[in-house]
């Protein structure tokens, strides 16, 4: 535990650690953590928008190219096998107990969960898949961002059309607050509320150079600079929650974006638990995929039969639990098989390198 395997940044995994405790402990205790849900979520794209974009700077670098089949390859190994376990489990417990009265909408939900359209407005079939609009943005970024990234280098304004992307994205948010003012928290799981997370990450990633020139000629230091977005980023998880607020989309997102990578820049580097103090934490940010898919059905199945403490305090249970079967039962399996497939690629001619996990 103290020393994470290949492919694996125990800093990053720290910070995944955090960010699923945050939307664990606010569907647990929403009016403690009134914001922390939003804070891990925002936190989980900025972080995604820096590794992939890791990713597809590194195949370019490499090879002048995105390799797109090995991209999707291991997006739809990394992400799909966990997230079939989790859909099986819901078809079932939904068909057996019918907890919400939707056993009619298994088929809907289960569509809706696989074509990654949680966060288009309509029916989201069963409120047990809701929280699936997250993963749906970013699947969509994945699918928009090598383009974009490919068009920036052909141009060679790759700068230009990033700082575009976020205008655009920001613009989008706008026109949708205002198309559904005065129910502005309609618009909290469009791909345009958070997107501008991922591209804020992605851009920080393609500036690393630039941004440590920077901190070196203040005579900053990242320490400083993460510990303090760390605090702020605890704060700001107490913070009522705010969905109606178009505060909370144009300020209060690209806000925890910029901490988050402030955090990154901190612990990007860690290959070592400084502390056994972390090691939960570390564990937790291991899993913190699946914990995602289980935790929100978890607490609204619980809900049928229990509340208050209980509630709370078996969620987190059963979602540890739910999450560490779900990584030694498919993700690690998958993930080696990954691991060997990329080795395959990387040794045979003209093969794609392997990178870091995402």
């Amino acid at each position: 535990m103290a020393k994470r395997t290949k492919n694996r940044i125990v800093g990053l995994d720290l910070l995944r650690g955090f960010a699923i405790l945050l939307v664990i402990l606010h569907h647990a205790w929403p009016d403690v953590l009134g914001s922390g849900g939003i804070v891990g979520v925002v936190a989980f794209f900025a972080l995604s928008g820096y590794l992939i974009t890791g990713i597809l700077a590194r195949d370019i670098d490499n090879h002048g190219r995105i390799a797109y089949g090995h991209f999707y390859r291991n997006r739809a190994l990394r992400l799909l096998p966990a997230l079939f376990l989790m859909l099986v489990f819901f078809s079932i417990y939904t068909f057996v107990a019918n907890p919400f009265g939707d056993r009619d909408e298994i088929a809907p939900s289960l569509l809706i969960a696989v074509s990654y359209t949680a966060n288009i407005p309509f029916d989201y079939g069963s409120p047990a898949i809701s929280h699936l609009w997250t993963l749906a943005t970013e699947e969509q970024f994945y699918l928009v961002w090598p383009l974009i990234l490919t068009l920036g280098l052909r141009l060679r304004r790759l700068r230009h059309l990033v700082l575009l992307a976020a205008a655009g994205i920001v613009i989008v948010c706008v026109a949708s607050i205002i198309v559904s003012a005065p129910n502005v928290a309609r618009v909290y799981s469009l791909p345009s509320s958070w997107a501008v997370a991922m591209v804020i990450g992605a851009g920080a990633k393609l500036g690393e150079g630039r941004i440590d020139a920077l901190v070196a000629a203040t005579r900053l230091s990242f320490r400083g600079l993460g510990v303090l977005a760390f605090v702020v980023l605890i704060v700001l998880s107490f913070v009522p929650e705010a969905k109606g607020s178009p505060a909370t989309y144009l300020v209060g997102g690209p806000c925890v974006a910029l901490l988050t990578m402030a955090v990154v820049f901190y612990m990007r580097a860690w290959v070592r638990v400084p502390s056994r103090l972390l090691w939960p934490l570390l564990a937790l940010g291991t899993v913190s995929y699946s914990a995602y898919l289980w935790n929100w059905p978890i607490t609204l199945w619980l809900g049928q039969y229990t509340d208050g403490l209980t509630r709370s305090v078996l969620s987190i249970m059963l979602t540890v639990v739910a999450s560490t079967i779900s990584w030694w039962a498919v993700e690690k399996p998958v993930a080696r098989w990954k691991d060997r497939m990329d080795l395959r690629a990387h040794d045979a001619p003209g093969g794609v390198p392997t990178g870091t996990s995402a």
